[in-house]
């Protein structure tokens, strides 16, 4: 999917410019030329970064930057005359990624945009494996890295097979293992107990977890078949 940019500037020979050169290089462009127009298709778009003028009509980049803080993280590259005070732009009042000087050259333009986009994919894929290894559900929070179970913000203490147990059905919400399938796969082909441990570490699981063990939310059972992790909102 082609990365797609909003080129915001009031000087329309410089949109064209950046748009032309942008287009040939694959990306997906949008223009706009004044404060309220670019704030608006923010609002209603989905950009993968913003070029944007500090200069515009109706609302200043800076305004514009701003409101947009409000509700997105969107990368900004601040297009500038020089002796503009770029250190409070970039600051915390406003947010901006980067900026570039005027009168500029595309090639710098396209450098710092494909620099600011690996740097944001990054962060993206970080946070990606993050939050992968945190699961919240209801208002149950596992944290598999360091092996911890918060319910309601109490920290629970599990068993090391209890928490093996919950943390196969959790990363797998849903998906119905037999107590077979969950005495194989976290105690061992070799194990020489029978399912009825699944059964009583489930019991106990559920009285740790479950706001009411009798009736649970989280570790379901699928009768006849076994058990699942049912996925619950906040």
């Amino acid at each position: 999917m082609a990365t797609k940019v909003l080129v915001v500037d009031d000087e329309k020979n410089i949109v064209k410019g950046i748009r032309f050169s942008l287009l040939q290089d694959g990306y997906e462009v949008d223009t706009a030329y004044d404060g309220e127009e670019a704030l608006a298709k923010i609002q209603a778009g989905n950009y993968d970064i913003i070029l944007l003028d500090v200069m515009l009509p109706k609302l200043s980049g800076m305004e514009v930057l701003q409101q947009v803080r409000e509700f997105s993280q969107v990368p900004v590259i601040m297009l500038t005359a020089k002796g503009e005070d770029m250190d409070k732009i970039l600051g915390l009042d406003y947010g901006a990624d980067d900026y570039i000087t005027k009168p500029f050259n595309i090639l710098e333009v396209k450098a710092r945009i494909k620099a600011i986009y690996r740097r944001v994919a990054v962060g993206r894929k970080e946070q990606e494996e993050q939050d992968a290894r945190i699961l919240e559900n209801g208002d149950l929070r596992m944290d598999f890295d360091n092996r911890r179970v918060n319910v309601s913000g109490k920290e629970i203490n599990l068993t090391s097979k209890e928490f093996e147990l919950l943390e196969l059905l959790a990363k797998h919400p849903g998906k119905v293992y037999s107590r077979s399938m969950l005495l194989e796969t976290v105690w061992g082909k070799d194990y020489p107990g029978d399912v009825r441990t699944v059964d009583v570490h489930i019991r106990r699981l559920r009285e740790k977890i479950e706001p009411n063990a009798s009736e649970p939310i989280y570790v379901q059972t699928k009768w006849g078949v076994g058990y699942y992790f049912r996925q619950n909102e906040k």
